[in-house]
């Protein structure tokens, strides 16, 4: 009997690995988010909510409408196999457009090891910088991948104080399971690294402050 049983299980096992589809990379597609791709919010939101529930970190809540609005304004990034969603991130612009974000950085269970997540990020930060040419962008995360490809683009690590001062992002932190660290610091430091990318760091020649003011004047009495 013991054989037997033996002998199913490797056959349920041999079934399963018929049945298990292989992902190409090449067959994944990741764009800028448009109205057409609503449909996948909610399932957005369930693999970011079970992702962290898995590493046992904190993340922002956001909601359906809020992750549908960041597509109407073409400021997110999908990742689809066909019809099937795969990965996610959007974007987000703080303190009159001199700081942005790029969030919520997902990739379904499924698609994961296929090193989907860099081209997300990839999409996301290029987005951010043809957008906003002039702005620091900035991430909060505890994840070691996300460090990684930040310093690929060549963020730098910084304390919070470097950060958007814009109390709407700070807002945002209120969801996560670990504010009561950010609170009790003062908002000095969290579970989260802050990292950024200052686009006049990643300049050949450094033009003094005072020419860049009277370069605005002149640009201002143009207008």
């Amino acid at each position: 009997m013991e054989e037997i049983k033996e002998e199913s299980k490797e056959a349920v096992k041999e079934d399963v690995k018929e049945e298990k589809t292989v992902v190409r990379v090449e067959d994944i597609q990741v764009m800028v988010a448009d109205p057409s791709h609503e449909k996948y919010v909610d399932t957005i939101l369930e693999t970011i909510s079970e992702a962290a529930k898995v590493r046992g970190t904190g993340i922002a809540k956001r909601t359906h409408e809020y992750l549908a609005t960041k597509m109407r304004e073409a400021k997110a990034v999908i990742a689809l196999h066909g019809d099937e969603f795969a990965g996610f991130s959007y974007i987000e612009t703080w303190g009159n457009k001199q700081y942005v974000t790029t969030s919520g950085l997902i990739v379904h269970p499924k698609f994961r090891g296929l090193h989907l997540a860099k081209r997300i990020k990839d999409m996301t930060f290029t987005l951010a910088r043809i957008r906003w040419p002039k702005a620091k962008i900035f991430s909060l995360t505890s994840g070691a991948a996300v460090m990684q490809m930040n310093s690929q683009l060549g963020y730098k690590p910084v304390t919070f104080a470097d950060l958007t001062d814009d109390e709407a992002f700070w807002r945002g932190c209120e969801g996560c399971v670990n504010v009561d660290v950010l609170h009790r610091t003062g908002r000095k430091y969290c579970i989260c690294t802050g990292m950024l990318f200052d686009p006049t760091e990643h300049l050949p020649a450094k033009i003094p402050d005072e020419v860049l003011e009277r370069i605005r004047e002149i640009d201002s009495n143009k207008e």
